[in-house]
Order: structure tokens, then sequence, then C-alpha cells
């Protein structure tokens, strides 16, 4: 089990097993997500990094293993009820709604809030707004015709709408220009600088490693190894993530570039 500190924890994940049909995806995940830092979820592809951030979410169930959000046991939940409790889902490929405009996104997103206190969704949507003013300028137009680095940030600013103890991401990059993903990554740094707890999925090394605090590696379902990514070790990383030197560089400017709020040493996960 992860190793507590004296940093409030924001999210736990214990003993966590799922999988689909007679294939066991996740064995046993354990993870700790400190309040206000960035964690980052690494893994070659089919390493089970997603289907880890759908089972915290609720969309895969969970077949052992507890997800407690702050001090209240999720695993049972439905996604809505997460969503209530203070847990934001942006899913892989963004999922905004093409015909509905950017505001009309947002507040489709912001259902959970307004059942629960209407009152608080224009102090919250001008806030989005004010972290996103790309939104505000094209508030009016349909989501579709947005780039794809506009849709991302839709996307994020949609699950901020809420005002969420913690934000799960599945790879906010993916299929985005390289000049899109460097403003993508300057808008999460601003959101990072926020305070915001976030739970990360990146399939782009050098973005992920940027943004994170923290960092996990996941492998065949099992976390392999973790610590701050100040202290990650280079040539581990890369020999977990199979890439050798090819992507030395990419590592080499992301690995301390966010350093953690609390100091934790790197370590070995079995």
């Amino acid at each position: 089990m992860t190793t507590m500190t004296s940093t409030a924890t924001a999210l736990e994940v214990t003993g966590l097993r799922a999988g689909f049909g007679e294939q066991t995806v996740l064995h046993g995940i354990d993870l700790a997500v400190p309040d206000g830092e960035v964690t980052g979820i690494f893994g070659l592809n089919g390493a089970g990094k997603s289907v880890l951030l759908k089972v915290i979410a609720g969309v895969v169930p969970a077949w052992d293993g507890r997800v407690v959000l702050g001090d209240v046991d999720v695993t049972g939940l439905a996604p809505e009820r997460r969503v209530g409790l203070g847990m934001a889902h942006v899913p892989q490929g963004r999922q905004v709604f093409p015909s509905l405009s950017v505001e009309q996104n947002i507040r489709v997103g912001a259902y959970t809030l307004r059942r629960r206190d209407k009152s608080r969704y224009a102090a919250n949507l001008d806030r989005v707004y004010a972290t996103f003013p790309r939104l505000a300028e094209r508030r009016s137009q349909p989501a579709g015709t947005l780039s794809g680095g506009e849709q991302a940030m839709l996307a994020v600013g949609r699950a901020l709408v809420n005002d969420p103890k913690i934000v799960l991401i599945d790879e906010p990059s993916a299929g985005l220009a390289p000049a899109i993903v460097e403003q993508l990554l300057e808008v999460l740094l601003d959101v990072r600088r926020l305070g915001l707890t976030m739970l990360l999925v990146e399939q782009n090394i050098r973005f992920g490693l940027r943004l994170s605090d923290s960092a996990c590696l996941l492998q065949k379902g099992r976390i392999v190894y973790s610590g701050t990514t100040a202290e990650l070790d280079q040539d581990r990383l890369a020999g977990y993530l199979g890439v050798g030197r090819l992507l030395g560089s990419d590592l080499a400017a992301g690995l301390g570039k966010q350093p953690a709020k609390k100091a934790r040493n790197a370590r070995p996960r079995s």
C-alpha cells in the first residue's frame, strides 16, 4: 500500500482489481493522490491506465478493493454520485457535444451543481471563463467548430465548473498538433497553479512529466515504480517505458520541471 505522508490525501485507491469478462486488467492497485498536487500515471499501451481512471470515476466497476474520495468510500457509487461529491472526469477523446455551443456544453457539465445549488452556477461559469479566456470568446460557437486544443480546454472547463475536489484527466494531448499541445500545457499549468488536485493519464511523456508533481509507472496492471518527478531516475523510467535512449531528451526535459510541493522518495513498487 502507498506510504502515507503528512500531506492530506484527496483520493486513495487500495487493492483495486478490475477487468472485462475473464480478463483481469488491474491487479491490486494501491495509489494515494495528495491534495493540491498533480499525479501522473504513465505506461505503455495496454498497461491499464485508462481503465484505472474509468474505475476510479465509476464508469467501469471495481471487482475488489476500495476507492476513497477524501473520507468517503465511493467504490459502489454511480458516476453522477461521485461528481456530486467532488470528482470530475475528463475522458479520452474529450467527448464534447459538437452541435451544442461552448456555453451549453459547460451547462450540461454543471448539471449536478445546478441541481444541488443553482445559485453558484453563474459565479463558477465566470471562473471557468477567467481560466480559459478563449472559451469566453467562443461561448456561442458550436463546440464542433473548435480546434482540437480548444475542445480540450472546453472538456477541462466543463469539469471545473462543478468546483471539483479532484479532476481525472485521460490523455488530454492525444491527437493534437505539437504547437497546440504546448498551448494546452500552459493552460493546464495555470490550472495547476490554482492548487487543483489532478490525476493525469498521459501518453506524451514530456507533457505529462512537466505537469505532474509525482509519477506512477503502470505495467500490466500493476504500479511498478513511483516518486516525485524531480527524483525519478531517467534511465530506470526509460527502461520501464521501453524507450531506451530514443526519448531520453523528452524525459530529461520533463523530469524536474515541476518539483513536488512535498518531497517524497522515489521507490520501487511490487
